[in-house]
């Protein structure tokens, strides 16, 4: 049984991929048809959205050509996605709360892959983090700046890199543990979780107003100064403890 399922899984993330790769050109096409770009504009916006991360995953790590670029089921899915926000607005309340739970569960699995992939070029830890980051959320971002905005990760939205990282950490503790297609499953979860949770509960991280370091150079150096002090202070203490006082009552 355990056999059958770790077959079944390449299939299945598989389609998890090229959901992704739809529901990234949907939203590359939505953000084309705010803009009021033509046709062309939403093909290109739809194709960042839904490759530019693997695609530039894959050239930082010497796998080239990119899959993107010799499978291509990932580009017809791309545009396919561009003609579904060419046709539809998709803006109901269903549609996207649905939009919401698939690309948390594409985030998840994105991150994932990102991460295993960089883990079996050879590469660490950090370098995994950053490759399943750049594969969740590098898309998004490329399809931003293209547009003329500045990328929504960068803060004043719902958690959404967050989420991602969670996930490729995940995936890097399993994969560590021997249990990459568990991992695989867990990661894809988690992204989901999150994301939706993030969501429900417009969780976003500080902005730089809130933690804005408000001592002076001067103050900094008062406050080494005493902890170095009494850092000593408790040093002689504890010297004087072991060798004994004068006014110990034993001497």
């Amino acid at each position: 049984m355990l056999s059958q399922f770790n077959s079944l899984l390449p299939e299945l993330f598989r389609a998890i991929d090229l959901t992704g790769v739809l529901l990234n050109g949907v939203l590359g096409g939505r953000l084309a048809r705010l803009k009021r770009f033509d046709a062309v504009g939403f093909c290109v916006l739809a194709i960042t959205s839904a490759l530019g991360g693997g695609m530039v995953r894959d050239v930082l790590l010497g796998a080239a050509p990119p899959v993107a670029l010799t499978d291509p089921r990932y580009l017809t899915v791309a545009l396919v996605g561009a003609g579904v926000a060419m046709l539809w607005k998709l803006d109901s309340r269903p549609w996207r709360i649905a939009l919401i739970l698939a690309d948390g569960m594409v985030l998840g699995c994105w991150a994932a892959t990102g991460a295993l992939k960089t883990l079996a070029a050879g590469f660490g830890i950090m370098p995994a983090l950053l490759l399943g980051l750049m594969t969740a959320i590098g898309g998004g971002m490329i399809r931003d700046v293209c547009a003329g905005n500045v990328p929504q990760v960068f803060g004043g939205n719902h958690l959404y890199a967050t989420p991602a990282l969670a996930s490729a950490i995940v995936m890097v503790v399993a994969q560590k543990c021997g249990f990459p297609s568990f991992g695989m499953v867990i990661a894809t979860l988690v992204g989901l979780g999150f994301t939706a949770l993030a969501h429900r509960r417009r969780w976003v991280l500080p902005q730089n107003s809130e933690w804005t370091l408000q001592l002076s150079s001067s103050q900094v150096q008062s406050l080494l100064r005493a902890r170095a002090a009494r850092r000593t202070e408790k040093m002689r203490a504890r010297q004087e403890t072991q060798d004994g006082t004068p006014d110990d009552p034993q001497k």
